[in-house]
């Protein structure tokens, strides 16, 4: 593909997620390269209204889709290919957020995030992939994580979770997809400003009384600051763009983790060669 400004003119894309956050900046610096947006997400009100904001009648086009739901995810696909003929980028971005202490989640909210965070992953990449590779032409599928499937916290168990599964899932699919046309990126940012944080008030087991206390509780309300005051959608759209043109596998955004990283590689090494050094001593 390469690095030229018409990397994405005369493309086109399918974004899920695309009503808000992440998914809805892309689909705007998209549509400024001259890319063609399918724009798909759960919550078609506001879908429509992002839409017809943005007023490029030409290049973009909206559909209903749950990713969470294989047969909605391949209507979605049939809509794209109606519409635009081909895709070429496939922006695997929905996403959910869950918190709580392991022990006390309810199974039906465990399957609700897996079935959205992996799930939506895997079903796009099933229902896209083959037109993308049988059309032979550049592309590139794009699946959403987040530094969370990197580093972890305390009470966050079912979205690292899901966040770690579509880092591994990612790269065994670039490693697959390596002697075609089509790359592989996973976008792993820290905190981007997006409305992620009330993910959760859409699982299935939220009440109006576990909503309240949700929002009292302090580690919401931290992490409500921390994405309030995070990195612009735009600002990490156009990154993501930019990192696409370049072949890169991994986005990252925040030079304030790679210390992190460090003390995580520095513990896997030291049980490594403690587990080693045990073997060779018995």
């Amino acid at each position: 593909m390469g690095g030229s400004s018409n990397t994405f003119e005369g493309k086109a894309a399918f974004v899920t997620g695309a009503a808000s956050g992440i998914g809805l900046a892309i689909t705007k610096a998209l549509v400024a390269k001259g890319a063609n947006v399918m724009m798909a997400d759960i919550d078609t009100a506001r879908l429509t209204i992002e839409l017809e904001a943005m007023n490029a009648p030409s290049q973009l086009s909206m559909v209903h889709c749950d990713t969470s739901d294989y047969a909605s995810v391949e209507a979605a696909r049939d809509a794209t290919l109606a519409r635009f003929g081909k895709v070429h980028y496939l922006f695997n971005n929905a996403g959910v957020s869950l918190a709580g202490r392991s022990g006390s989640f309810e199974v039906k909210d465990w399957q609700w995030i897996t079935d959205v965070n992996l799930m939506g992953v895997v079903h796009g990449v099933e229902a896209f992939l083959p037109g993308m590779l049988a059309h032979g032409e550049d592309g590139c599928v794009i699946n959403t994580a987040s530094m969370a499937g990197h580093l972890t916290t305390a009470y966050m168990s079912p979205y690292h979770a899901t966040k770690f599964a579509v880092v591994g899932y990612s790269e065994a699919l670039y490693h697959e997809l390596q002697k075609s046309p089509i790359n592989v990126s996973v976008l792993c940012p820290t905190w981007v400003k997006s409305n992620i944080y009330n993910a959760s008030l859409l699982s299935p087991t939220m009440t109006e009384d576990k909503a309240a206390e949700m929002s009292a509780n302090p580690a919401y309300q931290a992490t409500k600051a921390l994405v309030d005051n995070g990195m612009s959608a735009e600002t990490f759209a156009e990154l993501v763009l930019t990192s696409i043109a370049k072949k890169r596998f991994f986005v990252f955004n925040d030079p304030e983790v790679r210390p992190v990283f460090d003390m995580r590689r520095d513990r896997i090494l030291a049980d490594f060669d403690a587990c080693l050094a045990d073997l060779e001593s018995s």
